[in-house]
């Protein structure tokens, strides 16, 4: 466990193999994720009557009650907000792992990557942050503000069904080049796919069931046109697409397209916004829209799952890609101080 020492008059206990230690001048104190982790560490001073009759009160500001309530204004504000700090949690932790390096800004930076020229929900982040600065400088990270912010949003995408905690505790990147970024495409084979997630640690299953964020979101047409005029040089539709929706989708994405047009990647009409099982009941009729999508329920190695899971109950889907996202939250996080910061601000490096 690594402390980060600064001057400051609270005391903190810190626990190291059942011994505990009491450690003065201290700040914080970075190891394992843990839930709650921001509990009685930032706080709020404010004054009230004038000199000398001046008062100071100290308040414990609730970190993650803040980000709730940033996260519902959002949200009110535009729905598809869940679908992009979904992509965003996912681009960044594949990278270097869950450190907002995606969030740095820069000519070079991961932001700059064609995969991430359309991420968005920067500025979503960026307010939570500025609106913790006020209240306790340099203590949360931006790394924990987007595990946050995107679990608060599947919340509120899902109705309340789908609410999982999460651990906090993860330090910033200092690093963010754009030649890091590698993520899996859209036409990856699913063999392929299983070999990427489990170099982050994240078995069959969890791909299945991190995939299952596509539940919510578009996809751009450019991506999957070859799948409803040529697939492999066939000049036909692929195969393992339903006619039906090759015929429903056509008019949305034209030969002659237009590199803007959109579908949902969930094609269930009440529901394509909606943090749900929906997406797997589409990939057993043959709906689904990217290539990986439709694989998954064709692959030996993942097909049961996609099976269990459309036929399951919500609150099985609703359990297991929680679980799966704490998970993804895992990967490659900094805890130490001598490879990772607090910054002031999340685009930029202190």
């Amino acid at each position: 466990m690594v402390c980060n020492m600064k001057n400051n008059n609270r005391v903190l206990a810190m626990a190291t193999i059942g011994l505990f230690l009491i450690l003065g001048l201290s700040e914080q104190c970075y190891g394992a994720l843990q839930p709650g982790y921001y509990n009685q560490k930032c706080f709020i001073t404010t004054t009230t009557g004038a000199w000398p009759l001046t008062k100071s009160q100290t308040t414990e500001v609730n970190v993650e009650a803040t980000v709730k309530a940033a996260m519902k204004l959002a949200f009110t504000n535009d729905s598809t907000i869940a679908a992009a700090l979904l992509r965003m949690q996912f681009h960044d932790c594949f990278v270097k792992g869950c450190d907002a390096s995606i969030l740095l800004d820069g000519k070079q930076s991961e932001k700059t990557a064609t995969p991430n020229l359309s991420v968005r929900g920067y500025e979503v982040i960026d307010s939570i942050k500025k609106t913790l600065e006020k209240s306790c400088r340099q203590v949360v990270s931006c790394a924990d503000i987007i595990v946050m912010a995107t679990r608060d949003a599947v919340s509120l995408a899902s109705g309340g069904k789908v609410n999982y905690g999460v651990e906090t505790g993860r330090l910033d990147g200092k690093v963010s080049n754009a030649s890091n970024v590698n993520l899996p495409g859209p036409t990856i084979s699913v063999s392929d796919s299983i070999k990427a997630f489990q170099q982050k640690g994240l078995g069959v299953n969890d791909m299945v069931y991190l995939l299952g964020g596509h539940t919510v979101g578009v996809a751009h047409c450019f991506l999957f046109q070859d799948r409803l005029y040529n697939f492999n040089g066939t000049n036909k539709p692929d195969p393992t697409m339903d006619p039906m929706l090759v015929k429903e989708l056509k008019p949305k994405c034209p030969q002659k397209l237009n590199i803007a047009n959109t579908v949902f990647l969930d094609q269930t009409p009440s529901s394509s916004m909606v943090v749900d099982k929906a997406y797997f009941n589409q990939l057993v009729r043959k709906r689904g829209i990217l290539k990986i999508d439709q694989d998954l329920a064709i692959a030996r190695q993942t097909k049961d799952v996609v099976s269990q899971l459309a036929g399951g109950k919500d609150y099985e889907f609703a359990q297991k890609f929680g679980q799966a996202m704490v998970k993804l939250g895992r990967v490659e996080v900094i805890t130490d101080t001598r490879k990772g910061e607090i910054r002031r601000s999340c685009n930029l490096k202190n």
